[in-house]
């Protein structure tokens, strides 16, 4: 069975924007799209609230809605579309163990509107066993402007970004896009310095062409992989999330990783990641990987 793209809706702007463009992503990759509406009957005990016909026709037309954009918009792709009885977490979950990615509308900017991504999306994004999409709705043409660049960050040893550079470089050959390839560092404490680092630091002329050759060493399997994409390799002084955001700034998608562990208060996101969803003004998806 075939691993497609999963777009969550909830009748938002934003989820429209992200079914939209998960129309695009599954034409590119020639995968099927399943749409899906989380909808579970909630009586309030007044006369204001809608009966359960009555909330049920608002739900199927949530769906409706998406399935007939998509199908306008992108009308090539295999679409599905379906009603899931369960919490919205719960479902998409649930959706994402059988996924190819998931792809979810995201409101607004800044530390408060941002942190909402959809009111349920960060705690989705910290859980989901498949690279999660977050899209905000456009301002202006919905479609994505030939010549902008795909931006992925990458961090540690070649194993640690192995997940994110395939996802990323699987986008950019599906666009034909230019692939930037950020890799963010700071100088360490002194206390920082082990033996080790400071001589393969050495060997290799000083902490920056250190990190350059371990950029290097990541994205040589992959360059191999796919030697039709064109890859700007991008290492710069400062923190991840505010180098890939400056780096992004033009880019057509942003790809970052989450490692998967589990904390005392749930799935966490990492820094960066936390910074591009709130700020980021294209697309960001955020890539679990070991």
């Amino acid at each position: 069975m075939t691993r497609g793209i999963v777009a969550g809706v909830d009748g938002s702007p934003e989820s429209l924007a992200a079914a939209e463009w998960a129309g695009r992503e599954a034409a590119l990759r020639a995968l099927p799209l399943r749409i899906v509406h989380a909808w579970i009957w909630q009586d309030g005990g007044t006369p204001i609230v809608q009966d359960k016909e009555a909330q049920g026709r608002s739900a199927h037309a949530v769906l409706r809605e998406a399935e007939t954009h998509v199908a306008t918009t992108n009308p090539n792709v295999q679409v599905t579309a379906e009603l899931v009885s369960d919490t919205a977490v719960a479902a998409l979950l649930s959706e994402a163990e059988r996924a190819n990615m998931l792809v979810l509308g995201s409101r607004g900017h800044g530390a408060i509107a941002g942190f909402l991504l959809g009111s349920y999306g960060q705690q989705v994004i910290a859980a989901s066993a498949c690279p999660v999409v977050s899209v905000r709705a456009p301002e202006k043409d919905s479609g994505e402007t030939p010549g902008e660049e795909i931006v992925v960050g990458q961090q540690g040893d070649r194993e640690d970004s192995d997940h994110v550079l395939q996802f990323a470089f699987e986008a950019a050959a599906a666009r034909g896009a230019t692939l930037r390839a950020v890799r963010a560092w700071s100088l360490p404490p002194v206390f920082a310095y082990s033996p080790g680092s400071m001589r393969l630091a050495d060997e290799a002329g000083g902490l920056e062409p250190f990190e350059k050759q371990a950029l290097e060493r990541a994205l040589k399997p992959w360059r191999e992989k796919y030697p039709d994409v064109t890859v700007i390799p991008h290492v710069e002084l400062g923190s991840a999330g505010q180098v890939l955001l400056s780096a992004a700034t033009r880019a057509q998608l942003l790809v970052l990783g989450r490692r998967v562990r589990r904390s005392p208060v749930g799935g966490r996101i990492g820094s960066a990641a936390h910074a591009a969803l709130h700020h980021a003004t294209c697309p960001v998806s955020v890539v679990p990987h070991p």
